[in-house]
Formats: structure tokens, C-alpha cells, sequence
């Protein structure tokens, strides 16, 4: 191989790491000259990538750079192999390779804890297992209600440290962060499974090491609902207010030619009434809802809002978890007209108004998307607050 005279670019690096990957090419010196030309940081970087993507199939090559002759290799990869380490990834003894991390005896779910839902559908979950003799390890998840599973953590702890970054959690975590029954927390992983097999994509390899806990726990139920009281309805776009909620919106991609035909309409110089002003925005509102609510997003909201509803009520928050509830139980009736549902046309208010400052150039498309992201793809990540607590 040829190396370039120049430092090669991030992208160049991970083309060649995966080439090496999938052909079980060991690289000498002369062929990882573009790696090792590369700022030490960017390298760790662009392994650590390699790495959450690819996780223990990746260890053998890391394991050659953390030996390799060439020097500016060796720590970076080290410290990579360190950080997979740090979440249970391993190679396993040959004799050993077909044995789950979990071992009988050792699947008992004890304690579990549950974020609240970002505007991306994603959620931080832990689930605490205790086995033989008292060991625990805990399960820290990333769970996202269109795509599954987007990230897994976790390992051995103690309940001294347990205890410590439940602390630090709730001193930080931007979403609610509550304890619940650890039944429905497995319950939910094993829904966040359903999904990958019906959409015939696979959970993160961090994952792997975890599945035999959740391969025979049935998918949580939804929430059960009371019927919805008109006067909780009405109010139900007040939750939208809340801090908690202020990433919740319609994607703003796809309302862009309604923002912009709102902030036309905005700028004419026709000189009209407010309340044609007002029957405009109504108007391109209830379009937006009518065309992006569909049954399935429907009934992704209400159950976004009735899990919500589970989470307020909790952390103590009754008020918020009764108007949550209500909410949830009217956009989930399909003979009610959702353009007529406040929550809903909230969201879609909020959706152009965003989308309206994308246009503007005020907010970057990539910060303004809904769209949940996949690790190691390049989309679009997922709200701050709702990352894996335990790296």
C-alpha cells in the first residue's frame, strides 16, 4: 500500500480500519502511516467510533495497533481497548467463546430506574441484576420508540458506587429520572427487541452481551389510561410549557414549506386584519396536523405521553401526570378528530415555528431534527439527557 503524503482525513482512516476489518489484515508499519500521521486525539476518536460500531470484532486489530512497532498507535488504541473494557467488551477465551456474560442463576432484575422521553422518543434506562453470593451488574441502556435500542453500558458496580451515581444522576439528568418496577423496565427492552426484529435490524453490538436476560420477558404492555376529561384535554398543551417537554415538536423538516408560507404571509406587505392573520396560522396548523399526524404517529405521541404520564406520577407530580394521562387518552382515540386535539396542534405549532427559524438561519437543520439517532451511522444524535448515565 501506498501512503499519502499528507495526513489523511478522519474519513480516510476509517475507510482503511474497516478494509482491515473485514479482510483480517493485520497492517505493518508502512501501511498504517496514515493513522499514525494523524493528531493523536483525532485518532482516538475516529477508533473510538470504530470501535462502538464494530465492538469485540474490532479488538484484534486494536490490540495490534496497541502493540504495533509504530508508536504514535500505541497509546490511543489503549486507551480505546480501555474504554471498551470499561463496558464488558472483551474477547473471550477460546474455550469459553459461545458463554453469555450471564451465568445461571444470574438473571434476577432488582432495582430499575427510567428517564422521561426526549423529543427524539429515546429514553435512559438501568436495570440492576443481582446473582450469585450478591454480585450486581447493571444494565444501562438507551431505548428509542421508532428504532429499538440505540445504545448499551454497563457492568459490574457495587452499591456504595450504585448509590454515588444515582446521586449524580439526579443532580444532572435534564429529564425525570424515577425508580420503577424492574419487571416493566425489562418488559420495555424486550419491546425495544420487537421492534429490531420487525424492522430486521440489529441492536448495537454492546448489546449482545445482555440479550439472554430479555430473550424470554415478554413486551411491556402500555399503560393502562382513564377515560379523558374534556376540561384535561383542553389544557393539554400546557405540558408542552414544561422544561421537560420543551424538545417535543413534529420534525421541522417536513413542515418547512408551511413555515416558510407562514413566514411569507408574515412579511407581506398586503395589508390584512389580525384575524386573518390568526385564520391563516389555524389553517396551516390544522394541515400540518392532518397530514403529519397519521395513525401510526398518533399513536406514537399518546404513548409517549402515557409513558410520561407513569413517569410524573412517579416523581410526586400528579397534576402533570393527570393532564399527561388525559392527553394520551384522547390522541389515542382514532374517532376524535386530532386537529382538534390542543396537544397535537401544539406540536405542530411549535414544529413551524422551529422550522421557521431554520429557514431564517437562525438554527442549524442537524440541532432542530426529531429524528433519533443511530451510533456509529452518523445520524442525527439524540437530545442531551437521555445518553447512557453509565459509561
Amino acid at each position: 500500500m501506498t501512503s499519502p503524503p499528507e495526513p489523511a482525513a478522519d474519513a480516510d482512516c476509517r475507510r482503511l480500519l474497516d478494509h482491515w476489518l473485514a479482510t483480517g489484515t493485520m497492517p505493518g508499519s508502512a501501511e498504517v502511516t496514515p493513522l499514525a500521521s494523524a493528531p493523536p486525539a483525532q485518532l482516538e476518536q475516529t477508533l473510538w467510533a470504530f470501535a462502538r460500531e464494530h465492538g469485540a470484532a474490532a479488538l484484534p486489530l486494536l490490540s495490534s495497533f496497541a502493540d504495533h512497532t509504530t508508536r504514535s498507535l500505541r497509546r490511543p488504541a489503549r486507551r480505546v481497548i480501555y474504554r471498551l473494557t470499561q463496558r464488558g467488551v472483551t474477547i473471550a477465551p477460546a474455550a469459553s467463546a459461545a458463554r453469555p456474560l450471564v451465568a445461571q442463576g444470574d438473571t434476577r432484575p432488582v432495582r430499575a430506574w427510567l428517564s422521561g422521553i426526549d423529543g427524539t422518543g429515546s429514553r435512559a434506562s438501568w436495570i440492576l441484576f443481582e446473582g450469585p453470593f450478591g454480585a450486581l451488574r447493571l444494565c444501562s441502556l438507551i431505548l428509542n420508540d421508532e428504532i429499538g435500542i440505540l445504545d448499551a453500558a454497563g457492568g459490574d458496580i457495587t452499591r456504595k458506587r450504585l448509590e454515588r451515581e444515582l446521586a449524580e444522576l439526579a443532580a444532572s439528568q435534564k429529564l425525570p429520572w424515577v425508580e420503577i418496577d424492574p419487571g416493566r423496565a425489562a418488559g420495555l427492552v424486550a419491546e425495544a427487541l420487537a421492534r429490531h426484529r420487525h424492522a430486521g435490524t440489529a441492536p448495537p453490538a454492546a448489546f449482545e452481551r445482555w440479550r439472554p436476560r430479555f430473550d424470554d420477558v415478554p413486551a411491556a404492555e402500555p399503560p393502562a389510561l382513564a377515560p379523558a376529561e374534556p376540561t384535561l384535554v383542553e389544557r393539554s398543551a400546557e405540558l408542552l410549557n414544561l422544561p421537560e417537554l420543551n424538545g417535543w415538536f413534529l420534525e421541522p423538516e417536513r413542515v418547512q414549506p408551511e413555515a416558510v408560507e407562514m413566514l411569507q404571509a408574515r412579511e407581506s406587505r398586503l395589508v390584512v386584519s389580525d384575524q386573518i392573520k390568526a385564520e391563516h396560522r389555524e389553517a396551516v396548523i390544522t394541515r400540518v396536523v392532518e397530514r403529519e399526524l397519521t395513525p401510526e404517529v398518533r399513536g406514537r405521541w399518546a404513548r409517549r405521553l402515557a409513558e410520561m404520564a407513569l413517569v410524573f406520577d412517579s416523581a410526586g407530580r400528579g397534576e402533570h401526570a393527570t393532564l399527561a394521562g388525559a392527553a394520551a387518552a384522547e390522541l389515542g382515540d382514532d374517532t376524535r378528530d386530532a386537529h382538534r386535539h390542543p396537544f397535537a396542534r401544539q406540536l405542530a405549532a411549535r414544529a413551524l415555528e422551529v422550522a421557521g427559524e431554520v429557514a431564517l438561519g437562525r438554527l442549524s437543520a442537524a440541532d432542530a431534527t426529531r429524528r433519533p439517532s443511530v451510533p456509529g451511522t452518523g445520524h442525527p444524535r439524540s437530545d442531551p439527557g437521555s445518553r447512557p448515565p453509565l459509561q
